[in-house]
């Protein structure tokens, strides 16, 4: 199991270095005239051919002649310009009588191209290997570990050095580990061995490289493992139909080419949040190589699927809806481990949550952590940090579609079947009620129907229905079905397209798209977006921000969209919260909506009405879009480095001609003009001197100032915390090479790499050393202490600007917590004093009410003995309970002051004290009708006296009052016997 599982992880590894070779990346050439150049290298689709750029001549390299690869700088070409700071970023093809002599732009991508060349070169038969596997990908856990065990080994080692070194968890560490020993073994014994250097001239690159390049360099702290993503625009390579997958990504949290703002948060109150937004597309930076195939973006995270069915996911972590096990913050794409295996081939992205369907058709989702609303469909409310299946009634149901909202889930099965589970509120779930279900339940009214695709907006759903045309039998009918849109949950601000705010608890037809076929459909914030089966978008719901895409637009119903995509065929769309992006047939992206946060890439924070195009995009291959609450993420293909790029600047774009002259950048090696490349860098990684600073773009000083930024903090915390080490003087690094050097021959030998020792030294003798690194280390000079104290004072002149930023945002994150508990205490007074004014109130009532009911009690007591107790009794309790219950405050209080006042004076009012006189009769309150209240008194003779008639102040004004009682007045005194008693 174990052996099955390190296969698995070395072909994964193998597989994205070859990928990472098919984007390409720009190597510094050795040739055997002239002083390195910098040129785009890349491997062909087929992977048979090593192609690159000389000038404007294209150069390949058949890896069939390739008879050999050996890390570091061990040719005589290496020794006319050695670089020993970088010998652990170079190697060597030989071919024939010659060889290619490449160094990388750093350790990272020397591992992976140096892994890649060997598996393509000492295996034949890998590309087989790896097409059988695609295959076989879909077949069950027994067949992935027979393939595994049938896999040949690739070991990413000379044979002639070791026989392999087993792959560690990390990716990284697996696939340079040997590499990465080969080369400090070499350095080792060059140190210790100063014999003249063995020079086999037959070694000597016979390739010329005449173009007039400039030594260029290339990038020291990197992210990405190759400059995977080209500028190119000229036109679309014949092998597009195999192209790669690169992302770009752009809006709230992107302003690095990272999701969620890295390590400054958004919605940080300090930070300044445009600087974490991207306005236009940015490259998506990974530390691996991705072949992106889907990707679905969620609040303030983002998963994508690779060619191979590999899922990866990054952001911020809340909940668990990262799926990595741990409450860990990614700022770059990282692959899911649970899943690893699966193939899987859909994903979707909620706010709290995720949902993956694998090529099986198996649902899994995980997340839900923050709110634990029965998110993920398993019976329960418990949240999961890992992927989990989808069992119970979806076992053994294939899903083929997908859709995550904020708090609801929906899923297509390959049957036309619709499932919901979540949040029911506003009848989102559609199951004709409001009752929230942890567990997948089918939408019964859509029983016998096939739907086709599904949204979830946030208390909305929108579903794309099959209905079967009755035509199509007589052969009238061109199409035999034709999709009809379907909504229902929450209807305000008319997101639904029924031409009202009524909600609807079960999945209703849109009248006015019955004449049209629709194929897809997309869900915002208040907003739901419809495609034609004719490339033609329907927009329906809230006009806020422009998102309907049209200026006269109400929302109410569907409108088609126009401007400038009324001439063009629309294959895709997406939503976000307020903003819209759809992409046209001709591979253009159109954007529309809300602006705030940059999510329309057109450079500004400024919303848009009407469809806008994205002209970073223009020159772009695009294949997919998708968008999150606030930001964008489009699919493009990778663009191969040509000739032509060499003639426009990657920056501007402008071409170069007399006065507009190349300039590499020293850290990524692309072309640029004077203006886009005028900033210089100390820590450029190819660089001919470290200790002089070097042309680099400003994308690349951008980067290398952060690096700079981040190891003087890292210093700075180790030295508070006392981890600082003093350095060590010549004597003590000599003396550590010697058990150094026995530590990695022990640990090779350990590992059977070494296998007789007479083998070893004959590798130690054809190695060739030169002179300068076979000198011993000299004791340090004083200029050499002149720069370690120049390097010193810069390193703690970055410090000090740190240190002045933190306190800066310190300062800053203290006025702001000032503020707020100002702000907090002022409101707690104000509640204080709301409650303690609303205790008298209540205490009041509590007497008012107390008083009434001793007044009732001594009126029923002193009734006469000839009138009905019970019915009396009754009636005066009943009328006075509901009074005190209809009257409003202002009545009532009204009544009680006017008895207050009349105490005394009125044989028919009531006394203040609450008892009768001894000639009073007993009164009680009728309610007539809303508002009115009737006073009225037992005569003895029969029938009853009219004592008072009160208006309610919230039905009647005084005006209002009398003008009923002159219209009213004598019927409400037939209707209660009201006698006179003149």
């Amino acid at each position: 199991m174990a052996d099955t599982q390190k296969g698995g992880l070395a072909h994964r590894d193998i597989e994205q270095a070859i990928t990472a070779l098919k984007k390409g990346a720009h190597l510094l050439k050795y040739g055997r005239r002239g002083k390195p150049k910098f040129c785009p290298f890349r491997l062909s689709s087929d992977e048979s051919l090593l192609i690159w750029y000389s000038g404007k001549e294209e150069k390949q390299l058949k890896l069939s002649l390739v008879s050999k690869i050996i890390p570091g700088q061990r040719t005589a070409i290496f020794q006319q310009h050695p670089q020993p700071e970088k010998e652990y970023q170079s190697f060597s093809l030989l071919y024939n009588d010659r060889s290619l002599d490449l160094i990388c732009k750093d350790k990272d991508e020397a591992e992976v191209w140096f892994v890649g060349l060997k598996a393509l070169i000492t295996r034949g038969n890998f590309r087989k290997f790896r097409a059988e596997s695609r295959c076989e990908s879909v077949s069950s856990d027994g067949s992935h570990a027979r393939l595994r065990k049938n896999s040949p080994t690739i070991t990413p080692c000379d044979p002639g050095d070791s026989d392999g070194v087993p792959y560690e968890n990390n990716a990284q560490n697996r696939l340079g580990k040997a590499f990465c020993e080969i080369l400090s073994y070499t350095a080792v014994s060059k140190s210790i061995n100063q014999a003249k250097s063995i020079s086999n001239p037959s070694l000597s690159s016979g390739l010329v490289d005449n173009s007039n390049g400039r030594i260029s360099a290339s990038e020291g702290f990197r992210v990405s493992l190759s400059s995977a993503v080209s500028s190119s625009s000229q036109g679309s390579c014949p092998e597009d139909f195999d192209a790669l997958g690169d992302v770009f990504i752009w809006g709230e949290g992107t302003g690095d080419g990272l999701l969620g703002g890295g390590v400054n948060k958004v919605g940080n109150q300090c930070s300044l949040n445009s600087k974490l937004d991207a306005l236009i597309p940015k490259a998506l930076e990974s530390t691996v190589a991705l072949d992106v195939h889907g990707i679905s973006c969620g609040g303030r995270h983002a998963v994508l699927i690779t060619r191979q069915g590999e899922i990866f996911s990054w952001g911020e972590e809340s909940g668990g809806r990262l799926g990595h096990g741990v409450e860990v913050d990614v700022s770059h794409p990282k692959i899911i481990d649970t899943l690893s295996g699966m193939n899987v081939e859909l994903v979707a992205c909620g706010e709290y949550h995720t949902c993956a369907v694998t090529i099986s058709g198996d649902l899994y989702t995980w997340g839900d952590g923050t709110h634990n609303y029965g998110l993920l469909g398993h019976g329960s409310e418990v949240s999961h940090f890992i992927p989990k299946k989808v069992s119970g009634q979806m076992e053994g149901i294939r899903v083929s579609y997908i859709s995550c909202g904020a708090w609801h889930t929906a899923a297509v099965t390959s049957a036309g079947q619709l499932f919901t589970f979540g949040d029911g509120s506003f009848g989102a779930l559609g199951h004709g009620d409001h009752i929230t279900s942890n567990i997948p339940r089918e939408v019964e009214s859509l029983t016998g129907l096939r739907t086709i695709r599904v949204a979830c907006g946030v208390w909305h759903t929108a579903a794309v229905v099959e209905i079967f045309n009755e035509l199509s039998d007589s052969g009238t009918s061109a199409n035999p079905s034709s999709g009809k849109l379907y909504t229902w949950g929450d209807g305000d601000k008319d997101r639904l397209g029924h031409g009202d705010n009524e909600p609807r608890l079960v999945p209703e037809c849109v009248a006015a798209l019955i004449e049209e076929n629709i194929c897809q459909v997309a869900c915002g914030h208040n907003l739901t977006i419809a495609l034609t089966t004719s490339g033609r978008v329907y927009s329906m719901g809230s006009t806020a921000y422009g998102q309907l895409g049209s200026a006269g637009a109400d929302g109410k119903l569907p409108t088609c969209v126009e401007g400038e995509i009324a001439n063009s065929f629309v294959e895709e769309v997406a939503c976000g919260s307020y903003h819209v992006a759809v992409l046209t047939s001709r591979a253009e992206v159109y954007t529309w909506g809300k602006g705030s946060n940059g999510q329309l890439g057109h450079g500004d924070h400024d919303h848009r009405k009407t469809p806008t195009i994205v002209d970073f995009l223009k020159d772009k291959q695009v294949k997919n879009v998708a968008c999150g609450s606030n930001f964008t993420a489009v699919i493009c293909l990778h663009k191969w480095v040509s000739s032509a790029d060499h003639s426009v600047c990657s920056g501007c774009h402008n071409p170069f001609g007399f006065r507009r002259k190349r300039h590499n950048c020293y850290n990524c090696g692309l072309v640029f003009c004077k203006a886009c490349s005028s900033r210089k860098s100390l820590k450029a990684s190819l660089a001919p001197n470290l200790n002089k600073p070097y042309r680099v773009c400003d994308d690349c000083f951008t980067k290398l100032k952060k690096a700079m930024e981040s190891n003087s903090l890292s210093q700075n915390s180790k030295a508070r915390t006392g981890n600082v080490h003093p350095k060590s003087n010549g004597v003590v690094d000599k003396e550590s090479w010697v058990p150094k050097l026995q530590a990695t021959l022990s640990r090779l030998s350990s590992l059977g790499a070494v296998n007789h020792a007479e083998s070893m030294q004959s590798r130690l003798a054809s190695r060739a050393t030169s002179p300068v690194l076979g000198m011993t280390s000299p004791i340090q000079s004083f200029e050499d202490i002149a720069e370690d104290s120049k390097r010193a004072n810069d390193s703690l002149t970055q410090e000090i600007i740190s240190l002045r930023a933190q306190v800066q945002e310190l300062t800053c994150k203290s006025k702001n917590l000032e503020a707020e508990l100002e702000k907090t205490s002022k409101k707690l007074m104000e509640i204080t004093a709301i409650a303690a004014d609303e205790a008298e109130r209540c205490k009041s009532a509590k007497e008012v009410i107390k008083s009434l009911a001793a007044q009732l009690k001594d009126m029923a007591e002193k009734m006469p003995e000839g009138y009905s107790a019970i019915s009396h009794s009754g009636t005066v309790s009943g009328q006075n309970v509901s009074n005190s219950n209809q009257l409003s405050a202002e009545s009532l209080s009204m009544s009680i002051n006017s008895r207050l006042e009349s105490n005394g004076i009125s044989k028919s009012q009531t006394i203040s004290t609450g008892t009768k006189g001894q000639n009073e009769k007993a009164e009680w309150v009728v309610q007539d009708e809303p508002g009115v209240y009737i006073t009225l008194a037992a005569l003895p003779g029969g029938g009853n006296e009219l004592k008072r008639v009160r208006f309610s102040r919230r039905h009647f004004t005084e005006a209002q009052a009398e003008k009923w009682w002159a219209e009213f007045g004598t019927k409400v005194c037939e209707r209660h016997n009201v006698k006179s008693t003149d």
